[in-house]
């Protein structure tokens, strides 16, 4: 019988506490760093989208309380539109699952933390703009980048952890996504879910259901793939 490494088991155990951790009262605050980064991919998640299907990603802002917000325009039509809501949503989760996946093979993980320290970093130049936003996402960056260089035996388990946390970000908030909206940076907000609904047809929560129901499927197949532990290396002639 298979018995999964003490650091395969850390990351489900960091899973499980994640998921469950985030739904309670002060969930975001106890879990503050992970939270701030299921923001920015969030986020990202609608820019990247947005440039995509032929918008524009204007800016991306981060604030002290956990909230975010990308701006973006462009005539992208209400396919356009609605894809651009989902992207935030399922595009952490997709992320994620892809990070998990590749992730078995360990010997890449140094480059993929490099790779990824230097995408956060070019995000800020070219999307970032206020304070708050600017210093998280360096600090985290640098972090990666300092695991990648000096630190590489703890790069396989360090992307892991992200993938788990990309493909979790959606589940931060099920409430918000199951909402018609919210309050971001002191102002009212259509959700997700809602904006999607508003683009397309049917209810929002009809929606947010779909969406919670891939993100799911990401989770399980990313984590499906990480536990198995690292990819054999080829056998040699």
């Amino acid at each position: 019988m298979h018995v999964p490494s003490p650091s395969r088991r850390l990351l489900l155990l960091a899973a499980v506490l994640t998921l469950v951790v985030w739904q309670l009262p002060f969930g975001d605050l106890v879990l503050y760093p992970l939270s701030l980064l299921a923001t920015y991919a969030h986020e990202m998640g609608h820019g990247l989208t947005a440039i995509l299907v032929g918008g524009r990603f204007e800016s991306l802002a981060m604030f002290p309380d956990g909230s975010g917000l990308a701006t973006w325009n462009g005539d992208v039509g209400r396919l356009g539109r609605a894809m651009v809501a989902a992207g935030g949503l399922l595009g952490p989760s997709i992320a994620g699952a892809a990070l998990l996946v590749v992730s078995r093979n360990t010997q890449r993980a140094p480059l993929l933390l490099f790779v990824i320290g230097v995408l956060m970093v070019a995000s800020v130049a070219l999307f970032v703009r206020n304070g708050f936003g600017i210093l998280f996402i360096l600090t985290v960056s640098g972090t990666l980048i300092v695991i990648a260089r000096s630190l590489p035996r703890a790069a396989p388990f360090t992307v892991q952890l992200i993938g788990v946390q990309l493909t979790l970000a959606l589940f931060r908030d099920v409430g918000y996504m199951f909402s018609e909206g919210g309050v971001v940076g002191g102002q009212a907000h259509a959700s997700d879910s809602a904006a999607i609904s508003q683009a397309l047809i049917g209810p929002y929560w009809l929606w947010g259901g779909i969406v919670a129901m891939t993100a799911a499927i990401c989770l399980f197949t990313g984590l499906r793939f990480a536990l198995r532990g690292p990819k054999p290396a080829p056998a040699s002639v």
